[in-house]
């Protein structure tokens, strides 16, 4: 095969692989070249590697660029909310982060984690081209992230005493439930949205959900500006605005999903074999949710550690403008992410393994580079980041001198996601949720409280014992990660979709 031919490599990148109708065989053709350009002697090295990335870049773009966008859209439209509120005052400000950091970050992190299980499932399965799965684990997953909604439900509306609880000031702590009684809606949002995504993505369907995060981030917008400043609806307002834009993103992507040609061989309908095998699908969840839930609640633990230094409302006002700055650009990883969560899933479903392995370095390297790019940047507008948020020079400087810490965890934040995104793609959620454990837990917050407090270095303390467990667990995935048998990573994704097969489930001949 003259794998140089560009008449025949050209129309393989045109477009992304997208469904089992039409345009997925061009992805799946544009995935077999990638093995086989990877694989055949024949091939000089330096042109093997130019033809290799020529391909995977294409492939990454039209799966990252989407997905970047959509989740920092996501944010931006939480992020927003924030704003909104910190302009009505630095204790509206205090309470809107506690409250979205500290107890909204609570079912964030628990429902994505264990929406990542259908990430894992329907990314493989969508490979191997067994697409009739990709439904049902979609209804599966939201039968249980719904039913996970109800006891989160609960502390939401008892938000207020645990915070106090945790040693909150009253006032902030009131403030904040206020806040977060206006996110009880979003609890069930995200029970539907997650697996709605994963749904989605593993099919590499990303520009729809964009468009559909672009168009609600500007309604989003005015409705906020009009309920907070004109109609006078404070914090609950803003916070319930958010709810309610959220639904409206869920039913138009599932309005999509039902009517779009590109899923109608994945989505057949509402199944009764959804309720099938439920305990199982949990139990792939659960070890899911800990993976990502520690890793979502490692900053919500700085916010509240924070709440407990002399000065908390200095100090919750600073590293909340802070770590929003960080979860804006977070997103852009989290897209990567995503893009190598479904590159892996894929790759390995199709029984690629030296795709897999050269999409890992690809996606990691681009997302790196682009992390330092924007950590350089936040270092030079440490100065005036935070007027943005609030007015006042004492958070202007407390923020500037957290800024070197936040450039570190950008940086950070470059590469750990996009391996995390290969673990799931991988399936590998346990052996990370045992990661997380140790290099968070066991080292990252221990030793920023000893420095926050016995030391004496306050917020700068707490969050640089915490860059150095961020920093272990990424050094810990690296390493796994380079000396993965993903030839073996292929025959284990198989046995995997043996044993999640769906049965009795119409095909494209019946």
């Amino acid at each position: 095969m003259e794998f140089a031919n560009e008449g025949f490599i050209q129309p393989l990148l045109q477009k992304p692989p997208s469904s089992p109708s039409g345009s997925s065989a061009t992805g799946h053709q544009a995935s077999n070249l990638l093995e086989n350009i990877l694989t055949d002697p024949r091939l000089p090295n330096f042109k093997r590697l130019q033809l290799a990335t020529l391909i995977e870049l294409k492939l990454l773009f039209h799966l990252a660029a989407p997905a970047v966008l959509v989740y920092m859209i996501n944010y931006l439209m939480s992020m927003s909310t924030q704003i909104f509120s910190g302009h009505l005052g630095n204790l509206e400000l205090a309470g809107a982060s506690l409250g979205n950091n500290g107890i909204q970050v609570l079912s964030y992190g628990l429902l994505l984690g264990m929406g990542s299980a259908v990430e894992t499932l329907s990314g493989q399965a969508y490979g191997a081209g067994r697409y009739e799965m990709l439904g049902i684990y979609l209804q599966r997953a939201t039968i249980i992230l719904m039913a996970a909604g109800i006891p989160l439900t609960i502390i939401y509306i008892y938000s207020k005493p645990i915070l106090i609880l945790l040693g909150q000031s009253s006032t902030i702590a009131s403030a904040a439930a206020v806040f977060v009684y206006g996110l009880i809606p979003q609890i069930f949002v995200y029970a539907t949205n997650f697996p709605i995504q994963k749904f989605l993505q593993a099919q590499s369907i990303v520009v729809p959900s964009a468009y559909v995060s672009v168009v609600t981030l500007v309604l989003h917008l005015f409705f906020s500006w009009l309920v907070v400043y004109k109609m006078g609806l404070g914090l609950f307002g803003a916070s319930l605005l958010l709810s309610l834009s959220g639904v409206a993103m869920v039913v138009a992507q599932f309005i999509y999903i039902v009517k779009s040609e590109r899923c109608k061989y994945t989505w057949t309908g509402f199944r009764i074999e959804a309720f099938s095998g439920l305990m199982e699908f949990l139990k792939l969840s659960i070890s899911s949710a800990i993976m990502l839930c520690l890793e979502c609640w490692y900053f919500q633990i700085l916010v509240l550690i924070a709440g407990l230094l002399e000065n908390p409302q200095l100090a919750l006002d600073s590293l909340s403008i802070c770590t929003t700055i960080n979860g804006w650009v977070f997103m852009i990883s989290v897209g990567f992410n995503a893009a190598a969560s479904v590159r892996v899933s894929n790759e390995l479903g199709a029984g690629n393994p030296r795709s897999v392995a050269f999409s890992v370095i690809i996606v990691t390297l681009l997302s790196f580079t682009i992390a330092e790019i924007l950590a350089i940047v936040i270092l030079l507008l440490r100065h005036v980041l935070s007027y943005g948020f609030t007015s006042g020079e004492v958070v202007a400087d407390a923020v500037s001198e957290l800024c070197p810490l936040l450039a570190i965890t950008l940086i950070l934040n470059g590469i750990q996601p996009v391996l995390s995104g290969v673990a799931v793609g991988c399936g590998w959620q346990t052996f990370v949720a045992y990661v997380n454990v140790g290099c968070y837990y066991v080292i990252g917050i221990p030793l920023g409280v000893l420095l926050g407090f016995k030391f004496n270095f306050g917020a700068k303390g707490i969050w640089s014992g915490m860059i150095g467990g961020t920093a272990m667990q990424t050094i810990i995935l690296l390493w796994v990660t380079y000396w993965t048998d993903w030839d073996d990573e292929v025959e284990k994704a198989m046995t995997r979709l043996d044993k999640w097969k769906v049965k009795q489930v119409p095909t494209e001949k019946d």
